[in-house]
């Protein structure tokens, strides 16, 4: 029990070490976790190209094209669809707005169109007065986009590195634990599995999960249908609070283009959908890979938010699991090796009795060798 508590509150101070060292140096430590994720996942297919006798350089090139030519397909169809649906997404917004309006003056709310008119100039004003501050949100948005931008060229520039001499630069790295380096060795590639098993599973559930939602919307007849699923597939990476972003979004564009009755019902399958993902997906897929508890995971969230925001919540669930998993085996022991089985000694044949020795009288039968 000692032993598990003090393994625990290691687990604790590495990971809080770990998180503030990737606040502090997000530039540089987030696209490095990011790049883990993709070299996890992108691995099998450069795997697979070496073992067909490729060369590492080539199937580095050939997963990465792969890779590109995926996102790009699907940022192509999405837009494709988003230009084609962006008007008739703004005609029924303008519908319902008009019905919102209707049912304001009419309903039983009973508002009558000088207090709407003076709620529309309140926010005007608001607006006005805020200028000067959101003038330097926009601002400091730029910068974000500069910074976002460098952080993908360092992203893909150490994937492209890793699929290709990843078990160099882990030979590389042995080298300075001396002795310890079988320890090392060992927890290194618990954790690559760990973290393997987690992308994989965490992939195939944000597919389901962003396949079901985008058949629901397509079904509804929600404009940017195909958008709306991409952008569940890649909030399902944040567990709990990616879910809540994208569904909300969701929520507001099938409630402005559709009505609030279609709004109530994508709601209720959403819900429907997320527990069944929450409690037959993930502890099928991830959760029976890395026996987490829900508790654990929202605890794991709130640290990982409050440390380095958005990116530690991505990044903090595969980092806990990494250092529960791996951590251990710095410390487990070897079983002892047994003893080399001594060398099959073979029995010596039995002497065949001689019949009679000729030489003896009667030729009476010899004694039996011993």
């Amino acid at each position: 029990m000692a032993a598990w508590c003090a393994c625990l509150i290691l687990i604790g101070v590495v990971g809080n070490y770990v998180f503030t060292i990737v606040a502090t140096m997000r530039l540089v430590a987030l696209p490095v976790a990011v790049a883990l994720l993709l070299t996890a996942l992108l691995f099998p297919l450069t795997r697979a190209l070496r073992e067909s006798g490729l060369r590492p350089i080539y199937a580095t090139w050939i997963t990465m094209f792969v890779a590109l030519a995926v996102l790009g397909g699907v940022g192509w169809i999405i837009g494709v669809r988003g230009n084609e649906e962006f008007p008739r997404l703004v005609k029924q917004g303008q519908q319902t707005a008009k019905a919102v309006e209707t049912w304001l003056y009419t309903g039983p709310l009973q508002v009558k169109p000088s207090q709407l008119s003076t709620w529309v100039d309140d926010v005007a004003k608001m607006v006005t007065e805020r200028q000067q501050q959101i003038t330097s949100t926009v601002l400091a948005g730029t910068v974000v986009v500069i910074e976002v931008l460098t952080s993908i060229v360092l992203l893909l520039f150490v994937t492209f590195f890793l699929l290709k001499d990843g078990d160099r630069i882990w030979a590389w790295f042995l080298r300075a634990f001396g002795g310890a380096a079988p320890r090392v060795d060992r927890a290194g590639r618990t954790a690559w599995v760990t973290l393997s098993h987690y992308v994989q599973g965490t992939v195939v559930v944000a597919a389901v999960h962003g396949v079901l939602m985008g058949i629901t919307l397509a079904i509804m007849g929600v404009p940017l249908w195909a958008a709306l699923a991409m952008l569940i597939f890649l909030a399902s990476f944040i567990p709990i609070v990616g879910i809540l972003f994208a569904g909300a979004v969701a929520t507001l564009i099938t409630l402005g283009t559709k009505g609030p009755i279609f709004a109530l019902i994508f709601v209720g399958i959403l819900i429907v959908e997320q527990q069944l993902e929450n409690h037959v997906l993930q502890p099928l897929i991830v959760g029976r890979l890395l026996h987490f508890h829900p508790l654990a995971i929202i605890i794991v969230l709130a640290v990982g938010g409050i440390l380095a925001g958005i990116a530690g919540a991505v990044v903090a669930v595969p980092i806990t699991a990494i250092l529960y998993r791996s951590i251990p085996e710095l410390f487990r022991d070897e079983p002892p090796a047994l003893p080399p089985a001594p060398p099959h000694q073979e029995e010596p044949a039995h002497a065949v009795p001689d019949k009679g020795d000729p030489g003896q009288a009667g030729g009476e039968p010899a004694s039996p060798t011993p």
